[in-house]
C-alpha cells in the first residue's frame, strides 16, 4: 500500500517547483579565522539570506541521531535526516550499544567469522578506518573487536589500517598508531599474534564511492589481500618517511605501506581466513565489499580472490543487501519524503555529481536503492572529475546548475532537489584558498538559480548537511586562538565542524501563508515537513515540525 499526504487547503499554491539545495559542507563558523564561508565573496547566497525568510538548524550530534552533541554531523546522517522527517539512531551509536551489550559478540555473523579463523589456524583481519572521527569508525570499536577475538582464542588479527586527515587532524596518524601499538599488548598477553599489517591515506587506497575512482580500490586490494607495496618495517616507519619525501603531505593522501619482515609481508588475506570491514558508515565500505563478495568483478584484476569469511560492520545496502554478512543491523528507515512524495503524485528531480549523488538518492531515501516510482522520479549523475579538488575547486558546480535549470523551466517536476559538493569536499583538503573558491563558485550558480525560480514562480530553499568550510583552521579548545604549525602558518583543519547551517527561503510569489520569521532551534530533519508545507500538503504527524509558522 503506497503512502500518500493529504492536501492543505490553506495553501495558496505556487507557479513553479520547489528547489531544495543542499551546500554541502556550509555552516555559520564559530571563529572569524577559518571561516572561509565569510571570508568568500558570496553576494548571490547572502542577497538570498537577506531577501527571504531564514533560520539556523543544527546539523550534528543528537540532532542526526548521533551519540552526543560533541559527535560531528557528515553527509550520510545529514541526508538521512532530511530526506527522512525524522531522527534516527546512527551507525555509531548502534554500534557502540552493540558493544557495550555485548549483542555484536552473541551475534550469528560474529561467532560464524571466528570459528572460521580458529577452525582454520587462519588470521582474523579488520579493515577500516583507523581514527576515532566517528563518521565512518571509532578507533574503540576496532580495539573492542581485537580484545574479544583474542579472548576468544583467536590466534592471529591483522589490522589494514587507512589513515584519516580528514574527519581528525591533518596529520594525527601516529598518536593512532601509537595508542594502538600499545593496545596490542593486551591481546598478545593472552596469546594472540596481533598486528597492523597494511594501510595507507584514504584518498588514497581502498575508500573510494560510488565508483569515482576504481584504481583506489585497486591499490587497496593490492596493499591489504596480496601484500603488494612498499614496504616497511613499522607503520611509523612508513608514515615519518612519506612526510620526509612530502613534506606538508596530510594523512589522507599518504601512500600505502606493507609492514614486512625480511622482506615478507606479514599480513596477507589467505584462504580459509576471515575479514571484517569495520567502517560502519557504507559509501566507502560497498567497492571493497564488492571486491570480496561479487563472483562477476570486472573493475579490475583480482589476481586471486581468496576463500575467506567476510562481514561489513553493517548492512551498508539495504535494497541490494550488501554485505550477505554483517555485525550490527542499521537503522530501520521507513516512511521517506520521497516516498510519501511519490505516493501523492508528486513529480521529483534530484541531481548532484559523483561524489555526493548518492547523497541525494540512497541516503535521501533512507538507505534504499532505486526508485519509488519510476514515472515520478528522474536521478541525474554529473560525472566528477579524476583529480584531487583542491585542483578543481569548482567541482561540476555549473553543470549542476545547468540541470537544475533545464528541470525548473521544463514545467515536469514539482519537487527538485541538488547537492553542490564544493564547501564539503574541497573543505577536506584543508586548502583554505581552494575552499573560497569553490564556494564562490557554487554562489555564481545560486545566482543563475534564483533567476530561474523567478521565472517559474517557484521556491528556492538553500541549506546545508554539516559545517565543514566554515571552520578551516584548527583552534585551541581553551582560547579559540588558531593552533599553528612549525612554520607560523595556521594548522588547516580537514574534518567538519559542529556548526549550525543555513535554512534560506526564497519565496519571490509568496502570499502569505507563513509568517516573515522562521522557527529556531531546530535540525534539519524540519526540512522534510518544510518542503512538504511548501508543496500544498500536511506532513506527517510524526515527522519533526516544518521550520515554517502558519501566519
Amino acid at each position: 500500500m503506497s503512502l500518500s499526504l493529504a492536501k492543505n487547503p490553506a495553501w495558496k499554491g505556487r507557479r513553479g517547483p520547489v528547489v531544495l539545495v543542499v551546500m554541502d559542507g556550509v555552516g555559520y563558523g564559530k571563529y572569524a579565522e577559518g571561516d572561509a564561508v565569510a571570508a568568500a565573496l558570496l553576494p548571490n547566497f547572502r542577497a538570498l539570506e537577506k531577501a527571504g525568510p531564514s533560520t539556523r538548524l543544527k546539523a550534528h550530534g543528537k540532532a542526526v541521531g548521533l551519540p552526543s552533541d560533541e559527535d560531528m554531523g557528515n553527509s550520510e546522517v545529514g541526508h538521512n535526516a532530511i530526506g527522512c522527517g525524522r531522527v534516527f539512531s546512527q551507525g555509531a551509536k548502534l554500534v557502540s550499544a552493540s558493544i557495550e551489550s555485548g549483542a555484536l559478540f552473541e551475534g550469528a555473523t560474529w561467532k560464524k567469522l571466528v570459528a572460521n579463523a580458529k577452525a582454520s589456524k587462519g588470521a582474523l583481519h579488520f579493515i577500516g578506518l583507523f581514527s576515532d572521527g566517528n563518521v565512518h569508525s571509532h578507533l574503540d570499536h576496532l580495539e573492542a573487536m581485537v580484545a574479544r577475538a583474542a579472548a576468544e582464542g583467536v590466534a592471529k588479527v591483522r589490522v589494514h589500517a587507512l589513515l584519516d586527515g580528514r574527519d581528525v587532524g591533518e596529520q594525527s596518524a601516529l598518536e593512532y598508531v601509537d595508542r594502538f601499538e600499545k593496545f596490542l599488548a593486551l591481546p598478545r598477553a593472552k596469546g594472540c599474534d596481533a598486528r597492523i599489517a597494511s594501510g595507507g591515506g584514504r584518498q588514497y587506497i581502498t575508500m573510494d564511492r560510488y565508483g569515482a575512482d576504481w584504481a583506489m580500490v585497486e591499490r587497496g586490494w593490492k596493499t591489504h589481500v596480496l601484500g603488494q607495496g612498499r614496504q616497511f618495517a613499522s607503520v611509523r616507519e612508513a608514515v615519518e618517511t612519506y612526510r620526509r619525501e612530502r613534506p606538508g603531505v596530510i594523512d589522507q593522501d599518504l601512500g600505502e605501506f606493507v609492514v614486512a619482515e625480511g622482506g615478507k609481508p606479514v599480513g596477507t588475506v589467505q584462504d580459509g581466513d576471515s575479514v571484517i570491514y569495520f567502517n560502519f558508515r557504507g559509501d566507502r565500505a560497498l567497492e571493497m565489499t564488492a571486491a570480496f563478495e561479487q563472483d562477476a568483478f570486472d573493475k579490475f584484476d583480482r589476481v586471486r580472490r581468496p576463500r575467506v569469511e567476510y562481514a561489513g560492520m553493517m548492512e551498508y545496502d539495504g535494497d541490494l543487501h550488501v554485505p550477505a554478512q554483517y555485525l550490527v543491523q542499521p537503522p530501520a528507515i521507513d516512511r521517506t519524503l520521497g516516498e510519501y512524495l511519490a505516493g501523492s503524485g508528486v513529480r521529483q528531480f534530484a541531481v548532484s555529481e559523483t561524489q555526493k549523488f548518492g547523497h541525494v538518492t540512497y541516503f535521501w531515501n533512507g538507505n534504499r536503492s532505486g526508485k519509488f516510482d519510476e514515472k515520478l522520479e528522474t536521478y541525474v549523475e554529473v560525472p566528477s572529475d579524476r583529480v584531487p579538488f583542491e585542483q578543481r575547486p569548482w567541482m561540476k558546480a555549473a553543470e549542476i546548475a545547468d540541470a537544475l535549470i533545464e528541470a525548473i523551466g521544463s514545467g515536469q517536476y514539482d519537487f527538485i532537489r541538488a547537492n553542490f559538493p564544493n564547501g564539503d569536499m574541497v573543505g577536506h583538503t584543508g586548502n583554505y584558498q581552494a575552499v573560497v573558491c569553490g564556494l564562490e563558485a557554487m554562489d555564481l550558480q545560486i545566482g543563475r538559480l534564483r533567476a530561474a525560480v523567478e521565472k517559474a514562480g517557484g521556491v528556492l530553499v538553500l541549506t546545508a548537511d554539516h559545517g565543514n568550510s566554515d571552520d578551516m583552521y584548527e583552534h585551541e579548545k581553551k582560547t579559540g586562538a588558531v593552533s599553528l604549525r612549525p612554520d607560523g602558518t595556521p594548522k588547516a583543519k580537514t574534518s567538519h565542524s559542529l556548526n549550525p547551517v543555513p535554512c534560506v527561503i526564497y519565496d519571490p510569489e509568496a502570499k502569505g501563508e507563513y509568517r516573515a520569521e522562521l522557527r529556531a532551534g531546530l535540525g534539519i530533519s524540519s526540512l522534510a515537513a518544510t518542503a512538504i508545507e511548501l508543496l500544498g500538503y500536511v506532513p506527517p504527524a510524526d515527522y519533526d515540525r516544518s521550520v515554517l509558522e502558519p501566519s
